[in-house]
């Protein structure tokens, strides 16, 4: 069952319906108009060179929340970075469960000069806007079911999303200040939602007595962490923030449905202009909260929302519903990672947004070759 307490039956019913339409029970669009997933070309991001670093201390304190002051606005008059700054930015660190470290320097190949176009950048922390319209979901027909099972939990405190047998996609801030490793990052774990039974039952087929009594974590060690530099160079705001993601390699795979990661299509593109995403809220220890809302605004790197949020949902995969023109089917990807909230001073009025870091053809290519080890792999975002 779903929970939304307060809130009228009719709306209620409205919004459970909503909820059903992203979990792939009901379409809501009509056989005459589809959104479409659209075809990009891709460039290539490849390895040029490793090299050894010494191995990190795990000092900093874990935030669940990141900030930044220069908003939509500020990051739309901003430059865009030269080749070489992007090639900077896109190089990335690899920590080993082992505590040793290691950096990569990358090459940008089929990269066509307009193909990043631009507006800017920008990001945030997160909180509640009017009412909250948050669903908590229960029941493991829900938890265990896909999408929501996609959705996991970082040792660290933060969310993360399935994309892969054995790969979690999160933000970097969930296990890397912008300086240094979060304390508990050498031996990060991400936690898996599964049942308890009662009367001695091991699981559901075991016996026709056992039942779910409630959910516990079952938790499996990650091999390593990917990190790009753009966000540790950049601390932790302005151009870092547009990097605030990471990836995940677990020691064993997790034998789940995964999500797929997808190239952020522009708001307008998007069903209803609208996005979901779930995660674990510290407000509601235990539960997977599950969103959605309208995107406010973007800039090339981030997409500006106003979903209700609170700290711990951070690293959550931000995804969408659209139809798949080459497989003829409807098919959900994750196209941002929730990172934070953000003042903006609009027009000298202050306003707030939390926001999600896009995943951009670049960051496609770079995500996807972390997960594939294979470019030829990742042409189709």
């Amino acid at each position: 069952m779903l929970s939304m307490a307060g809130t009228p039956g009719l709306l209620f019913a409205l919004l459970f319906l909503l909820l059903l339409c992203a979990a792939g029970q009901v379409s809501p669009y009509s056989a005459h108009w589809k959104p479409t997933w659209p075809a990009y070309r891709l460039p290539v991001v490849l390895p040029q060179s490793t090299f050894n670093l010494a191995k990190p201390d795990f000092g900093a304190e874990a935030k669940l929340e990141v900030s930044s002051s220069c908003g939509p606005q500020c990051h739309k008059g901003t430059p865009l970075p030269t080749y070489e700054e992007v090639k900077q930015y896109l190089s990335y660190e690899t920590l080993y469960a082992n505590g040793s470290r290691t950096e990569t320097q990358v090459g940008i190949y089929v990269l066509r000069s307009g193909e990043g176009e631009a507006s800017g950048k920008s990001r945030r922390k997160r909180q509640i806007y009017g009412y909250d319209t948050r669903f908590s979901i229960f029941g493991k027909d829900f938890l265990l079911n896909y999408p929501f099972s996609t959705s996991v939990k970082l040792s660290t405190g933060c969310t993360g999303t399935l994309v892969a047998e054995k790969h979690v996609l999160t933000a970097a801030h969930c296990i890397h200040d912008g300086k240094t490793y979060v304390k508990g990052t050498q031996k990060l774990r991400v936690g898996f939602l599964k049942p308890k039974f009662k009367d001695g039952g091991r699981g559901a087929n075991n016996s026709s007595l056992a039942v779910p009594e409630k959910m516990k974590f079952q938790w499996i060690r990650v091999k390593r962490t990917h990190v790009p530099k753009g966000w540790i160079k950049g601390n932790a705001n302005d151009i870092g923030m547009d990097y605030d993601y990471a990836l995940l390699e677990l020691k064993k795979p997790h034998k789940r449905k995964f999500m797929k990661i997808g190239v952020s299509p522009p708001a307008k593109q998007l069903p209803g202009g609208r996005i979901h995403f779930s995660g674990y809220d510290n407000d509601r220890p235990g539960n997977l909260v599950y969103r959605f809302c309208d995107v406010k605004d973007e800039t090339y790197d981030l997409l500006y929302q106003q979903c209700d949020a609170q700290p711990g949902a951070s690293g959550s995969g931000v995804y969408v519903r659209m139809w798949k023109r080459q497989q003829q089917k409807w098919e959900r990807k994750i196209i941002g990672i929730f990172s934070g909230h953000q003042w903006v001073d609009m027009n000298g009025s202050p306003q707030d947004f939390n926001v999600a870091v896009r995943i951009t053809p670049l960051k496609y290519a770079q995500i996807c070759y972390w997960i594939k080890g294979n470019y030829l792999d990742c042409r189709e975002g």
